[in-house]
């Protein structure tokens, strides 16, 4: 069986290369309007005309030669890999920037296709590219695409087989360089060829030869061994700054721009009004980015982005809570009294249908999500944000990690490698976790609907604001904590305003509720089994027999006689003892004490004791703890009965706050690069969460 043909996609952050992956490949990774959303190497395998093609969509990068964070993933693929295609994804109305990185893929040497992505909006512009000039120029075919309407792509994906297919040959385009650089560059490929003879073809010879010049630390790194190539690099470097009073890496790039920018004067043509599609996102940006204006709009966005999410899921969710119902009652009649009926009604079904009915609610989120980073309005408020999070010691930047700490904690400590200063990314990694992850949302709506039913809205629309003031303020702590220097400046691109499209939306939408159900069916199943041994076993103890011969009493009275509500409380009674001698109420007993200050219960002290591998557990848990109560009116009213809104207040703010989950600690350890890090992380949120919970107990106990 052959290997499949590599094809990467290489372009600018935010140039859309991820849309075009998945027009390509069906995949479903996530995309939006601002820059930084894909951070690792992603491929997939499909077959297109007979030819079996591996698609790579490499994370954006603006220079091959790039040693800052968030391009190492890039940079080092290009350097470590030499794929047999590059599909060189442009954003068109941004090919004075892009084709900085296109003259730098020309000089790889290897075979390449040119993409102009998101062409439309070039059009609207009154601007027109002669494809067949840039084509010749830079001597590979061009494409015009859409990726978000998957314009193009049949055509793209005929031309990436053409080029497969067709034999290799060497390059024509070729950047020239000052006089005194190419003479430099010539002495450096034929030392090169001495030391590797045989090896190297001239166009990787002179790729080498620019990269020892420039000083790119990879390929200087490959090559240290070689002295006197070093000594010979040092010194021709030396002879060009003299003679010119530049180093060879801005003369470098000073070649580059400028072959980029006779091109664009030869193949880009403008006509009618050149400003007509800056015009609204000029208008828009008035509003928006208004200095008094700017961020009460952003609050209200949000306040209606989460009192939507509860109001508008409350009728879907209902629907979801009475087909549960109604397949526990099935289930109940039909399966005869035993451990496995035990099992599936009290366990399987309590806990994950406890947790299902919040689907709608994260639906509906996701949905806001899709249409505030798609139509890149997220971008802005990094960017209105960045002069209120100087005062706690952050940058603009650190916005869109925390931002994405909406839907998931794990690709926001992620999107950290944004930023350059390593001290700045680390404690942004440190306070990613306290951003209200979707996980957490089925609880907060679950207390808001126990306990403030009236404006619940308003309640889970609070608590994410909560986790960004908590956020800043860790940020204000961890500043005095962490030694080091402060972050660089704040330089965020602003791509312009475009209206998602419902693809796009659905997509989102679809691919955040998938997430979700496998959760469910996945960590949220099993979680819910294990709860139920845990508070099921063991059996083998001895149980108080004042209760059984009460219950007996009771139900041996001739029928109507019998005292029901009396009944109702001894059976309750045997069931918390049962539960407070299982394996879960024994250890949760065990714990309770450290969080009795709080108000917590033994059984609230089980759910934050589950929480920790998901917070979508913390549900489950409550969910599988109190079936065993029997005649209830539902989850919310058992709640409201066993805790005060004060103390339930108290729960959410710990709940947000306290240990990441698992996932997120692992990922923590691997981009801090210590797991004294991540066990850091632990104990500082936990400590953190105890205290800020204690004082919304004790003042809530005061005010409510």
């Amino acid at each position: 069986m052959t290997s499949p043909v590599v094809v990467a996609l290489v372009g600018n952050p935010n140039a859309g290369s991820t849309t075009l992956f998945n027009a390509l490949t069906g995949a479903k990774e996530a995309v939006a309007n601002y820059a930084r959303v894909t951070t690792e190497i992603v491929s997939r395998d499909i077959t297109h005309r007979g030819v079996s093609l591996r698609i790579v969509d490499v994370p954006g990068i603006y220079s091959v030669s790039s040693q800052s964070l968030e391009e190492q993933a890039g940079g080092t693929y290009l350097h470590e890999t030499e794929p047999d295609l590059i599909v060189n994804v442009l954003d068109a109305g941004r090919l004075d920037r892009g084709l900085f990185l296109t003259t730098q893929l020309i000089e790889l040497g290897l075979k390449r296709v040119t993409v102009l992505n998101m062409i439309d909006e070039v059009r609207r512009g009154g601007v027109r590219i002669d494809t067949g000039m840039l084509a010749s120029a830079l001597d590979s075919p061009v494409v015009e695409t859409c990726g978000l309407k998957k314009a193009g792509v049949p055509e793209l994906l005929d031309v990436i087989v053409d080029a497969v297919q067709s034999p290799a040959t060497s390059s024509l385009t070729r950047l020239h360089y000052d006089a005194h650089l190419e003479d430099g560059i010539g002495r450096i490929v034929e030392h090169l060829n001495q030391l590797h003879p045989h090896e190297l073809t001239p166009m990787r010879s002179r790729w080498l030869a620019i990269k020892l010049l420039e000083g790119d630390e990879r390929v200087v790194r490959a090559e240290s061994d070689h002295g006197p190539l070093l000594t010979l690099i040092q010194g021709e470097s030396a002879a060009l700054a003299h003679e010119h009073d530049e180093d060879p890496a801005t003369m470098l790039a000073a070649g580059r721009f400028a072959f980029a920018h006779g091109l664009l004067r030869e193949v880009r043509q403008r006509v009618g009004d050149p400003t007509a599609g800056f015009k609204l996102t000029g208008i828009l940006d008035d509003v928006f980015l208004n200095r008094t204006l700017g961020l009460p709009l952003l609050l209200g966005i949000l306040w209606v982005m989460f009192e939507s999410t509860f109001s508008l899921g409350a009728v879907p969710t209902d629907w979801i809570s009475a087909l549960v119902d109604m397949v526990t009652e099935y289930a109940t009649a039909a399966l005869p009294e035993g451990m496995f009926k035990d099992l599936l009604i009290n366990g399987v079904l309590a806990g994950v249908g406890g947790t299902i009915v919040f689907l709608p609610n994260i639906v509906i989120l996701f949905f806001f999500m899709a249409v505030l980073s798609g139509t890149g309005y997220l971008a802005r408020a990094s960017f209105l944000m960045d002069r209120l999070m100087h005062h706690f010691g952050l940058h603009g930047t650190t916005l869109i990690p925390m931002v994405a700490g909406f839907g998931c904690n794990v690709p926001a400590v992620m999107a950290t490698r944004i930023i350059t200063n390593q001290r700045a990314r680390l404690i942004a990694m440190l306070i990613a976790p306290f951003m209200n992850c979707s996980a957490r949302l089925p609880v907060f709506i679950l207390f808001a609907g126990a306990f403030f039913a009236d404006i619940a809205g308003t309640v889970v629309f609070a608590m994410y604001m909560a986790s960004i003031a908590a956020a800043m303020v860790s940020a204000v702590l961890l500043n005095r904590i962490i030694p080091g220097s402060g972050g660089d400046a704040f330089v965020m691109e602003l791509p312009p305003y475009r209206l998602p499209t419902l693809h796009s939306i659905l997509h989102h939408m679809w691919d955040s509720a998938q997430g979700f159900v496998v959760k469910v069916t996945g960590v949220i199943l099993v979680g819910s089994v294990v709860i139920w041994f845990l508070q099921e076993f063991p059996r083998d103890i001895a149980y108080s027999q004042d209760f059984e011969t009460a219950i007996a009493q009771v139900e041996a009275q001739p029928e109507g006689t019998g005292d029901q509500d009396a009944l109702r409380t001894l059976k309750a009674a045997q069931a918390q003892e049962k539960l407070e001698k299982s394996y879960l109420g024994s250890f949760a007993i065990t714990v309770a004490p450290v969080f009795e200050p709080l108000g917590f219960t033994w059984r609230d002290t089980a759910a934050i004791l589950t929480g920790f591998v998901a917070k979508e557990v913390v549900v489950a848990t409550y969910a599988v703890i109190y079936a065993q109560e029997e005649e209830s009116e539902g989850l919310t009213e058992l709640l409201s009965q066993q805790m005060t809104a004060s103390t339930a207040v108290a729960f959410m703010i710990f709940t947000l706050l306290y240990a990441p989950c698992l996932s997120t600690i692992a990922i923590i350890g691997r981009e801090s690069g210590s797991w004294g890090w991540a066990g850091f992380s632990v104990g500082y949120s936990m400590a953190f969460a105890w205290i800020l919970a204690l004082a919304a107990s004790r003042i809530g106990n005061y005010l409510m």
